[in-house]
């Protein structure tokens, strides 16, 4: 995710590092798929969780944090009593699960407290996790707001998800694992987006060496081999042209293959698949490539 784009379990306070972790599956078990919101964004919650559960998928990675951003609806919850209605229904028509919500920037501004409101819903619905991602170079002011994010969702049992975006602040694996050893926060994570980690030039082998409990989900899809020079052109692909999982030229099977098997959250923006195809059939195709690229590489992901 990029700053461009556009019954609950009750609150819980946990105490150990093991508790923010996502379940493990077994060995041989089947990979988990979530749905992300940028995916399909066009679509309000309770649609997206509808079109996800038709298509296979097992979860949702859901905006509930408005960005404010031109021509990006929004879906926040905590404010919008039928919206929230409407969401808690569907997830419990369908079975569908929520996994995590989006997005808790870090950036000059913005109140982390402000993020609570919807810290609280998302636990309520069963969230795990929460992605956060840095748009801002005062490494002083990123460490302690980033911390402060975690504090703030602590109570409510979910991680705070860090992803690097080539474009944004912590832009690569080193500045994300700098935060992260740096804060020191029992519920602080590491989230890895295919598109961005092979974008930033960062090697699988780094990802190999870092603790595995800072990985609780990751964000799949694939683009062309060839890294974009112009920011613009960079831009336009993360928000609009991203390629389904193996149609492209990233490694993503050695990505993969250096984290332990968590689930992967599909994150697939592209506009032309949309228009001509709706968003229904758009995730549908996201789920099965991905299933059919992960069952062709099935090796690289044996425990």
């Amino acid at each position: 995710m990029n700053e461009f784009v556009r019954s609950a379990p009750a609150t819980r306070t946990p105490t150990a590092r093991a508790q923010y972790r996502s379940s493990p599956r077994a060995s041989g078990a089947r990979p988990e798929f979530s749905l992300a919101h940028l995916t399909v964004m066009g679509c309000p919650p309770p649609e997206m969780i509808y079109i996800a559960a038709r298509a296979g998928y097992d979860y949702v990675s859901v905006r509930t944090i408005f960005m404010g951003l031109p021509g990006e609806p929004n879906y926040g919850l905590a404010h919008n009593p039928d919206l929230l209605a409407q969401t808690r229904r569907a997830l419990d028509t369908t079975g569908i699960r929520l996994h995590d919500i989006e997005l808790a920037r870090v950036k000059e501004g913005i109140d982390p407290a402000s993020y609570v409101p919807e810290f609280e819903v998302a636990a309520r619905l069963g969230a795990r996790a929460l992605l956060s991602s840095i748009w801002t170079s005062d490494r002083a002011f990123y460490l302690d707001t980033f911390a402060a994010i975690c504090d703030l969702a602590r109570p409510f049992g979910l991680t705070v998800d860090l992803e690097p975006v080539p474009i944004a602040g912590v832009h690569d694996l080193a500045g994300a694992v700098d935060v992260l050893r740096t804060v020191q926060r029992p519920n602080a994570g590491l989230m890895i987006d295919t598109h961005h980690f092979h974008r930033a030039r960062d090697n699988p082998a780094d990802l190999a060496a870092l603790p595995r409990e800072w990985f609780h989900f990751a964000q799949i899809c694939d683009a062309s081999a060839e890294i974009p020079t112009d920011r613009e052109e960079m831009i336009h692909v993360m928000r609009e042209a991203r390629l389904y999982v193996g149609e492209g030229g990233i490694d993503i099977a050695s990505i993969l293959h250096a984290m332990p098997r968590i689930p992967y959250s599909i994150e697939l923006p592209h506009l032309e698949h949309v228009h001509e195809t709706g968003y229904a059939e758009h995730a549908f195709r996201c789920l099965e490539t991905a299933k059919a690229y992960l069952a062709e590489h099935e090796a690289a992901f044996a425990p």
